[in-house]
């Protein structure tokens, strides 16, 4: 199978937030799990969206699911480092677009992981798809 390889331009980045890896989020490996690394990705997104002044659980039934996700490793990170997670929003149709993220370590810079997810909107009342919302479009595309 051909390994994914992701590059974003740096301008995409327009929000930075920091978290630090948990003991509880060591693999038996004993460092950072994929799992926990892709919750911390949530994370990240929920933080630029409620900085955004976005809130994901709008009183219209309407909010984000994520359609996919690819992630880049590049190297291991271990309980207690503090993680910068650097986010932005691209690759915009329609019905949604792709949240992208830069991992590194505070301090050293070192690359942890690449990452990106495609989102669209989803009316839960009505169980589909629609539109991207206009106040969605207009602060971003």
């Amino acid at each position: 199978m051909a390994r994914i390889q992701l590059s974003f331009p740096d301008d995409v980045f327009n929000y930075a937030t920091e978290m630090q890896v948990r003991i509880t989020d060591i693999n038996g490996a004993n460092h950072l799990g994929n799992d926990a690394l892709v919750s911390m990705l949530s994370e990240a997104r929920a933080r630029f969206l409620a900085a955004q002044g976005i809130d994901e659980g709008s009183d219209d039934e309407v909010g984000v699911i994520v359609t996919d996700l690819a992630t880049q490793y590049q190297s291991e990170s271990f309980f207690p480092d503090r993680l910068k997670f650097e986010v932005g929003v691209t690759d915009f149709n329609q019905y949604g677009g792709d949240f992208v993220f830069r991992v590194t370590k505070v301090g050293s810079g070192h690359p942890v992981a690449l990452a990106k997810y495609g989102f669209v909107f989803f009316n839960f009342a009505d169980k589909k798809v629609v539109p991207m919302p206009a106040a969605f479009r207009s602060r971003f595309v």
